[in-house]
Formats: C-alpha cells, structure tokens, sequence
C-alpha cells in the first residue's frame, strides 16, 4: 500500500462545514440546504447510508436552529455512529408516519432552498406538496462552488490518493501489452489501485490504437498489438477522496508523428499547469492548453474541456472550460488533461491533478510525463 492514511476527520470538521455551507447559502440568498444521500452529505456529516432508499434522509440546515438529520428510525442507530453525528439533531420517523410533515416543521413555509443534485424526485415533490409556498435550487446552480475549496487535511488525502494513482502506473508499465485484450489490463489496473489503497475503482481506460480517439472508450476485447498508442486513464476513491490521472503509452517505437503529437499534448498540459494560479478564471486554464493545440493545427481534435474539479467525487466543480469566469482561490483541486484525438487511427491525453497554492499551483500527480515505451 502506497503511504499513510492521514487524521481521520473529526465532528467538529464536520461542524465547521456545516456552519460554512449555511453561510454560503445565506449568501446566496437560500433560507436554508436540504442534502440527501450521497456526496454532500458524506463531505458534511460523514455518514453515508448502506443504501439510498425510498425513505426519506434529509440534512436540513437552517439559520436558527441547530443542523438536523431527518432520517428512518430503523437507519438511526447507523446514523448516530457516524463522526459527525456529535454536531446533529438526529429526528427519526416509523413506518407509517409522514417523514414529510416532519421535515416540514424545519422549514420556513415560504423559502427557497438548495438541494443536493441527487435528491430523489419523490422527495422533493412530497416537501412541496406539504410546503406549496417553497421552492427549490440545485446545489451544483446555487452553490456550484460548496466542496471546491480545500483544506489541509482534505489535500493531504488528496495527494496520498494521487500518490497511489501515481504508483499504480509506475508498476503497470512493467506489465505486458502487446497480445493482451484491453479489458486484462484494466483488470490490472483496477487491481493495482487496490493494492496502493483504494476502496473504489471508479474507471479504468485502456484505449488502444484507433480506441484512443475516443476518450471515454469502454475497454472491450480488443487485442493489444505493437505499434499502438493507448490511453490510459484510471482513478477512484482512497480513504474517501479522489484520484484521477492519464498517461499515454506506446507499444514499441512510436513514429514521429506519434511523438509530435505527444510532444504537443505535453506542451499544452505544461501551459495548462502553468497558467494556474490565484484570481485567474477557470476559462484561463482551458485557454492556455488549447491555444497550443490550435496554433499547431491540432484544435479541430481537442474536443473535450482541460479540467474538472475533483474531491470526494472524481468529477465535481471548478470546471476548466470555455465560458467559466470563476477565480481560482487556493486549495482548489481540478485536472490538467488536455488531449488530441485522430479519428481511425490515435489518441493521447496527459492529466494531473492540480492544486491551487497561493502563488501558482502545485501538481498531486509525479509521474512523467514523457512518453514510456511499454513492450
């Protein structure tokens, strides 16, 4: 296993995020946050239920009263081990009862609240079926930036999970390609994450020659041969938070088309890299590794953003993208992963993780970047 795990977090993290998220909405102008299971909820209680079901779980945060977990009673004594449970009132409800009548009393009648994008549709409809007078944001619309910032703790684990990711590569350029399907060495991969930590793999992309310029190719059974450039992009979760990265490899000597185009895609993920630093708009990241593809005539073949944010999820806000004039603000996390991708016949992306600092950026990922020759 790659490194240690760090401290785990305590009920007084999760305190200070819960006062900070209500302040958030309260600046943006929300009576209040109704989080169901899923990412938000874990980054601001750590509980996570064993499953989502059709009974109702809300995090109902509100000015004036204190954080409060509606959950079922059979899931209670589950929800009272969680490490925040210590900076909540937990409110169950029996089979029954109307979960929704009791999550109604929290709330004022006639607000507007934010709601975690993965809130179940009944959910939400039977609240305003009670509550005719609120209505309702999105999480990702009204508080697209709520898990962007991190702290000390979250980078740490952010770059033992980059740490991992990285030794999961270094040791899968020693494993055979040529002559083996693509879905065995992403079986390898999955594998070797587990090895280095990870307690989720959540995907492993190996897209060999003419697959390569599809950038979320599906491993499938397609036989690895020499001469073949391939993508690899892999990832998940280690104690909780994400790792994300891309190499792209060659099965033997590549032409010198094949390097030009690598050459080119190090470049511009190195001017990605470097046009990160504090106040500078997302958009300005995607810019500065575009504008490298596009004056070597390679734009056309660029079809995808330069980055996406990364936490406890692998894919979450600040995007690096055309038309996002969001500032970058220290310890945010995002990837650097430009690409270019010829139809028919090659594809090549480079991607770090990429933290803000207060005067640049600083880079999760170690690996190199040049091209390896794998055998």
């Amino acid at each position: 296993m790659t490194g240690s795990t760090p401290a785990p977090f305590t009920a007084d993290d999760y305190r200070a995020r819960m006062r900070r998220a209500l302040r958030a909405a309260g600046d943006a102008g929300l009576a209040g946050l109704l989080v169901a299971p899923g990412p938000d909820l874990v980054w601001l209680t750590g509980y996570a239920p064993t499953a989502a079901t059709e009974r109702l779980t809300l995090l109902v945060l509100a000015p004036g009263q204190d954080p409060v977990l509606v959950v079922p009673a059979l899931e209670a004594p589950d929800a009272a081990r969680a490490t925040g449970a210590p900076a909540l009132t937990l409110r169950d409800w029996t089979d029954g009862k109307d979960p929704y009548a009791a999550t109604a009393a929290l709330l004022d009648a006639s607000g507007r609240f934010g709601v975690s994008d993965n809130a179940w549709a009944m959910h939400l409809l039977g609240l305003q079926k009670t509550l005719p007078g609120t209505s309702y944001a999105s999480l990702t619309e009204a508080l697209p930036m709520l898990r962007a910032v991190k702290d000390a703790a979250e980078l740490e684990l952010l770059a033992a999970a980059g740490a991992a990711a990285d030794a999961t590569f270094e040791e899968i350029r020693n494993v055979p390609f040529a002559g083996r399907e693509e879905s065995e060495i992403a079986a390898d991969l999955a594998r070797l994450l587990r090895e280095h930590g990870h307690e989720q793999v959540d995907f492993t992309i190996v897209a060999s020659g003419p697959n390569g310029a599809n950038p979320h190719h599906e491993v499938g059974d397609r036989v690895v041969e020499r001469g073949d450039m391939v993508v690899l992009d892999f990832g998940g979760l280690r104690d909780g938070y994400g790792s994300d990265t891309s190499r792209t490899v060659h099965v033997g000597e590549p032409t010198d088309e094949e390097r030009r185009v690598h050459d080119l895609v190090r470049e511009a993920q190195e001017a990605g890299f470097r046009a990160v630093r504090p106040g500078v708009p997302c958009q300005e990241v995607d810019r500065a590794a575009r504008a490298v593809i596009a004056d070597a005539g390679y734009g056309d073949w660029f079809i995808h953003r330069t980055g996406h944010g990364i936490g406890v999820t692998t894919h979450e806000p600040p995007y690096m993208i055309e038309g996002e004039e969001q500032p970058l603000v220290p310890g945010m996390c995002f990837s650097v992963e430009p690409g270019v991708y010829l139809p028919g016949r090659f594809g090549v992306r480079i991607e770090d993780i990429v933290t803000v600092t207060e005067d640049g950026g600083r880079r999760l990922n170690a690996t190199s970047r040049e091209m390896a020759i794998v055998e």
